[in-house]
C-alpha cells in the first residue's frame, strides 16, 4: 500500500460548529446520540416529540456524525438529511485534498481512529473528547488512489454485514414472537406459566467501587460496563484484596443497571466486578440461565422507562427486584433456551 503521509486530524477533517436554537419544526429532523447505534453507520431512528432545548449543531446530508461524549460507545453515523444534531457530538466533513469522501466515513468508523480518539477522552462520569485535543492527533493515510480502492471494498463488506444484521433482527423478531406465544405477557399468560419477581429468583451482588488510583496493569481485569457492551474498551487491572463475592468466573450472568442496561453471559477469564453491575447468584429458584438471560432482555426497555438520574441513568434496586419475568417449568425453559441458541448463537456467545 502506498502511504501518502502522516496528518494531524484537523488536516484530515473539518469540525463544523455552526449551531442554531431549535424551533418546533426542527423536532422532525433532530438526531441525538440516542439515535445512533454503535454497530451501524446508518441512521434508522430520528426526531423528538418536542423541539429539543438548547443550541444544536447544524448538519447537512452526508456529514459524518461522531458522538464525542462517552466515545467508548463508538457512535458514528452518516447524516441521512439536513437537520440538527446533539451538541454532545461532532459534525465532521472531509478535506478532500487529503482524504477521499467515500473513504472518510469508514476511516472515522475504524478502530484505528476511534481507539486513538477514546484515549484522549476527559472526565470520569461522561468521558468527552475535546476538539482541541482531537485535532492534534496524527494519523497515517494511504494515497488517495488507495483510499478510493479501499472505500469500494470496505463499503461492499459493510453493506453485506448490514444485510446480515437485518437478517439477525428478523430472527430476533421470530424469537420474540415465539416467546410471547409460549409464555404470554404479565397480564395475559397461560395458566401453567407464572410471572415471578427478579428479586424472588436470585440475589444480585453489586460490584466494587474502584478509584482510578486502584487501576494498574497487573492482577485481575476489572469488568466495567464498557467491557460488556462490545465497545472495544481495554481492561484496567487490580492487584489487591477484594471480597470473594465480586469475583466473576466464566459462565456467570452479569447485569449492568446503570448508564447502559444489559444482561450478559461472561465468557472471559476470572475477573473482578466494578460497581453499577450485578452478578447474579441463582440461590432462590431453579432457572435455566440462558432462559433467564432472554427473559430479562425482554424487560430491559420496561426497566429503562423506570430509570432515574440525569447525568447517568440507573434503575433503583427496589424497582429492579420488583420487575417480573416469565417463569415456566424447567422443560419449557430448556426447550425455549435451545430454540434461542439455535436461532442466534451470538446472543449468548458473541
Amino acid at each position: 500500500m502506498r502511504i501518502m503521509g502522516i496528518f494531524k486530524f484537523d488536516e484530515i477533517a473539518f469540525n463544523s460548529t455552526e449551531k442554531k436554537k431549535p424551533v418546533d419544526e426542527d423536532k422532525y429532523t433532530y438526531l441525538g446520540l440516542e439515535h445512533l447505534d454503535s454497530d451501524s453507520i446508518y441512521v434508522t431512528r430520528y426526531g423528538a416529540d418536542v423541539a429539543p432545548k438548547g443550541e444544536k449543531l447544524i448538519m447537512k446530508k452526508g456529514d459524518v456524525l461522531f458522538g464525542k461524549r462517552r466515545a467508548y460507545q463508538k457512535k458514528v453515523a452518516i447524516a441521512p438529511f439536513d437537520g440538527i444534531f446533539s451538541a454532545h457530538g461532532m459534525v465532521l466533513r472531509p478535506k478532500e485534498d487529503v482524504i477521499d469522501k467515500d473513504f472518510f466515513p469508514m476511516f472515522i468508523k475504524s478502530d484505528y481512529f476511534l481507539d486513538a480518539a477514546i484515549k484522549i477522552s476527559v472526565g470520569s462520569l461522561s468521558p468527552t473528547i475535546n476538539w482541541r485535543d482531537l485535532k492534534e492527533l496524527k494519523f497515517e493515510l494511504p494515497s488517495l488512489e488507495e483510499q478510493r480502492k479501499l472505500a469500494e471494498v470496505l463499503w461492499a463488506i459493510y453493506d453485506m454485514k448490514d444485510k446480515y444484521k437485518k437478517l439477525i433482527l428478523a430472527t430476533d423478531e421470530l424469537v420474540k414472537s415465539q416467546f410471547i406465544e409460549m409464555f404470554g405477557t404479565e397480564d395475559n399468560h397461560p395458566e401453567d406459566v407464572q410471572f415471578v419477581k427478579l428479586g424472588d429468583i436470585a440475589t444480585y451482588i453489586n460490584g466494587m467501587a474502584f478509584k482510578p488510583d486502584d487501576w494498574g496493569e497487573q492482577g485481575l481485569p476489572i469488568i466495567r460496563i464498557q467491557n460488556l457492551t462490545g465497545s472495544g474498551e481495554a481492561f484496567n487491572y487490580f492487584d489487591g484484596e477484594y471480597p470473594e463475592k465480586v469475583e466473576v468466573n466464566t459462565g456467570d450472568v452479569l447485569i449492568s443497571w446503570s448508564a447502559s442496561l444489559g444482561v450478559y453471559l461472561w465468557q472471559g477469564e476470572k475477573a473482578i466486578l466494578n460497581q453499577h453491575i450485578f452478578k447474579v447468584d441463582f440461590d432462590k429458584l431453579e432457572i435455566d440461565k440462558y432462559f433467564y438471560i432472554y427473559a430479562v432482555q425482554q424487560k430491559l426497555e420496561e426497566m429503562a422507562h423506570k430509570s432515574h438520574g440525569s447525568t447517568m441513568k440507573h434503575i433503583v434496586k427496589k424497582e429492579f427486584d420488583n420487575t417480573k419475568i416469565a417463569y415456566p417449568n424447567e422443560e419449557l425453559q430448556i426447550r425455549f433456551a435451545d430454540f434461542v441458541k439455535q436461532s442466534d448463537k451470538s446472543k449468548f456467545y458473541g
